[in-house]
């Protein structure tokens, strides 16, 4: 049985572990008022799930509890144009039902998530309009510069001219769906920025945006000293075209555990650590967890963590190695990950997890 949250109580689930909310008050506002909202993300298919992907994923979870009617669109057009498994829409459209398998191992309610197909959507002449307005009200400079918002820059608009279609349909998406609140990670914030202000200007509904941070690469990343927020967060994201800097849900324990031990963590850094993101934004949101940190005594014995602020303090200040902090990272997450890796020892999706890895071309 689902608790019964206050408006308060359902503002904090909302924006918990969030990087931006656009904007806070008119998301007070609509708790406040009652409002029954309608949110939504957009996810390409293009390949098999990293642990950046469970980030959103448990956000769809708090919105869930929070009693927000959750959409999730499977964006094959999206995934085709941005050259996704080679543009092949068949394995897409298998990517995305691997997708909703995953979420299900994961316990993401999947049975109170409204699945939407890119294509049916496409199907309908009013969504063209729509996109077709949508980039009628933007500048060709204005959606060069959304196309981060698909993994590539400016530059990239040359290949074909479907990528400067890519931003437009996705603000269309938005529109077109009529949502309260879009959600996806702090590198889409163009896209969700420009749907605002284009919903605002035809007297559509105007959708709050909710960002999820971006989980850090295991090599730490090179950031941009300039840029936007959202460019920022994209250049230093974890990444399945760099599969050495990423977590994938299927990994083996002992794949699980090279990587976390070979990953960048500077000792008391506490801001672009892969090691304390992946503490704080997948191990702790789980109910009850605890970071068991066992040491001989002589080095201070065990500890153990119940808050994710106790061990970011505990760290900064130089009380916690940073091998001890990996290994028992490395341990959580093979926990966490049991569900998922039991999953793929079956046959049919072994199967389909060596096709959509075979067929990865960025």
């Amino acid at each position: 049985m689902q608790k019964f949250l206050d408006a308060y109580e359902k503002f904090e689930l909302i924006k918990k572990n969030l990087a931006e909310v656009l904007t806070e008050n008119e998301l007070k506002e609509k708790i406040e008022n009652g409002i029954k909202m309608k949110g939504y993300l957009g996810f390409e298919p293009s390949g098999l799930p990293h642990l950046g992907w469970i980030v959103w994923m448990n956000k769809v979870k708090d919105l869930i509890d929070a009693g927000v009617e959750f959409n999730l669109l499977e964006a094959t057009w999206h995934a085709m144009i941005n050259d996704k498994l080679g543009g092949n829409m068949e394995l897409i459209r298998k990517a995305a039902r691997l997708t909703r398998d995953v979420m299900k191992a994961l316990n993401v309610q999947v049975d109170k998530i409204n699945f939407v197909d890119a294509e049916k959507m496409a199907r309908d002449k009013d969504y063209w309009a729509l996109v077709i307005k949508v980039m009628k009200m933007t500048s060709l400079a204005r959606m060069k510069r959304a196309l981060t918002i698909m993994g590539r820059n400016m530059d990239e608009a040359d290949l074909d001219t479907s990528k400067l279609i890519y931003p437009a349909m996705q603000v269309s998406d938005i529109i077109y769906m009529d949502l309260d609140i879009a959600l996806g990670g702090l590198d889409q914030r163009k896209a969700h920025v420009l749907a605002r202000e284009i919903a605002e200007k035809i007297n559509a509904k105007k959708p709050i945006g909710l960002h999820t941070p971006i989980l850090t690469g295991l090599d730490g990343g090179k950031r941009m000293e300039t840029g936007e927020i959202d460019e920022q967060a994209a250049s230093y994201k974890m990444s399945k075209s760099k599969p050495n800097t990423a977590i994938f849900v299927n990994d083996s324990e002992e794949d699980i555990k090279n990587k976390i031990m070979n990953a960048y963590c500077p000792p008391r850094q506490t801001e672009f650590n892969p090691i304390l993101d992946i503490n704080k934004y997948l191990l702790f949101p789980q109910n009850g967890f605890k970071l068991v940190i066992e040491r001989p005594e002589k080095y201070g014995g065990t500890i153990i963590f119940e808050k994710y602020n106790e061990l970011e303090n505990e760290y900064a200040n130089g009380k916690v190695h940073p091998l001890d902090l990996k290994t028992a990272t490395a341990n959580s997450l093979i926990e966490m990950l049991k569900p998922v890796r039991k999953l793929f020892e079956k046959d049919d999706i072994k199967e389909l997890a060596q096709e959509i890895l075979k067929g990865i071309t960025r």
